[in-house]
């Protein structure tokens, strides 16, 4: 038996305080259901050795589908007949759908295969459509970076899915580059001996596979040689900007000359009229 007071009806609403009680405690509960079925699903996703990725899309749609008929439940509960809640919510959808929803579907399906097919993974140094930064989640419909900056970027998945995807961080290891040139008439043997003894001596350079100096260009003022090692991935900028200081500062103790850049004029005389 409902007590008189819960089952009367509330003045200009037209519900029962009885009716809004069972209406929120059905959010709650379904609220409550969904968390642990979600847990449940992403503890099962993690023991198959599933990515990450794909268990928080899953557990996304999971949660908003499940939230749609948690909230169709409790609409009913204050008595409303929600068939035609439901039919004006396919109307609506229909609509949404022919006349503004392709790209949210484009980009749903392209979210789907961005976590099955996993080009990258969360926590992933990318670079997409010139954009670079650590992969932070991967959505429904978008896919948020971080820039080296701490800079906050949201891309639609479909803008991803249609682009090249360079990803710096997959493999344990990343080969990185530095460039330097020295003076034309410089011992070019001596230069390569002395930036070659540079990568050997560094601590966070790998020895194999082995590092490399070669000459890679005849520039306008100065003949480019390029210093190249492994190193771990978490390693490369901090070994990076080393290099380049250590080379500078070598060069100038061993009197090889990095040249500015330069360029010859010539005058020529006009004839005396």
């Amino acid at each position: 038996m409902i007590p008189d007071v819960l089952g009367s009806e509330i003045p200009y609403l037209g519900v029962s305080l009885w009716q809004i009680i069972m209406a929120i405690l059905i959010l709650v509960a379904g609220y409550i259901v969904l968390k642990i079925v979600i847990s449940f699903i992403k503890k099962s996703i993690i023991r198959a050795k599933t990515p990450e990725i794909v268990s928080i899309l899953l557990s996304k749609l999971i949660f908003v589908i499940g939230m749609v008929f948690v909230i169709l439940a409790a609409t009913g509960a204050l008595g409303i007949d929600t068939g035609p809640v439901v039919l004006g919510i396919s109307a609506i959808l229909a609509f949404v759908i022919g006349f503004g929803m392709q790209d949210s579907f484009a980009n749903l399906a392209a979210g789907i295969w961005l976590a099955t097919l996993r080009p990258f993974d969360r926590g992933d140094v990318v670079s997409v459509s010139g954009l670079t930064g650590k992969v932070e989640e991967i959505g429904i419909l978008s896919t948020t970076l971080i820039t080296p900056d701490n800079t906050f970027i949201t891309m639609p998945n479909r803008t991803i899915w249609g682009a090249p995807i360079i990803n710096y961080t997959r493999f344990p290891i990343r080969r990185l580059s530095v460039s330097v040139g020295v003076a034309y008439g410089t011992d070019i043997g001596k230069a390569m001996e002395v930036a070659m003894n540079v990568l050997k001596n560094h601590p966070k350079i790998l020895k194999t596979p082995e590092p490399a100096v070669l000459v890679s260009e005849l520039g306008d003022s100065s003949v480019n040689l390029e210093l190249r090692g492994w190193v771990n991935k978490a390693d490369f900028a901090a070994v990076k900007a080393d290099l380049v200081k250590t080379i500078y500062e070598v060069f100038t103790q061993e009197n090889i000359e990095i040249p500015y850049p330069q360029m010859d004029i010539h005058v020529k005389e006009m004839p005396e009229k």
